[in-house]
């Protein structure tokens, strides 16, 4: 097994056990956290922009809004210019929820990244952005 694949999926593996325990006293499931966050940076997208933002499908995020409707965290309304779309908004409980979940998410990351330098801590995101960068390229070419 390649290293970096088989570390980066162990450790993501890890990551993301890590992050649903942290955001489970909010009475969020896994995913929730990132669907909430790009409704954070602007409220109102559609089920497929949310899914674009994520790297998911649509059906996911129709699934995950379903819940988060029924949990009092979403309301769904048409486009008033396009009665064919369904936008995505937050609602006062979905809104409140931002700081304690990002602050949840910040005390996480520094505990994670606790034995990295402040130099360490920089080249590791300029790699993973880097990674990330080439996965999505690699992701839009079919034959990969």
């Amino acid at each position: 097994m390649p290293a970096f694949l088989d570390l980066h999926s162990r450790t993501s593996k890890l990551l993301r056990a890590l992050v649903e325990r942290s955001v489970r006293p909010y009475g969020l499931y896994p995913g929730q956290d990132l669907v909430l966050g790009v409704l954070w940076d602007h409220d109102g997208r559609t089920p497929g922009e949310v899914a674009a933002a994520l790297n998911v499908t649509t059906p996911t995020i129709v699934k995950m809004a379903n819940r988060m409707t029924e949990t009092g965290l979403l309301t769904r309304r048409g486009d008033p210019d396009d009665n064919r779309l369904v936008r995505l908004w937050l609602t006062d409980k979905g809104h409140e929820l931002r700081d304690r979940v990002e602050n949840s998410r910040t005390s996480l990351e520094n505990l994670i990244t606790a034995d990295l330098t402040d130099t360490e801590r920089r080249c590791l995101l300029t790699a993973l952005g880097k990674v990330h960068h080439s996965a999505a390229r690699l992701l839009e070419q079919p034959h990969i």
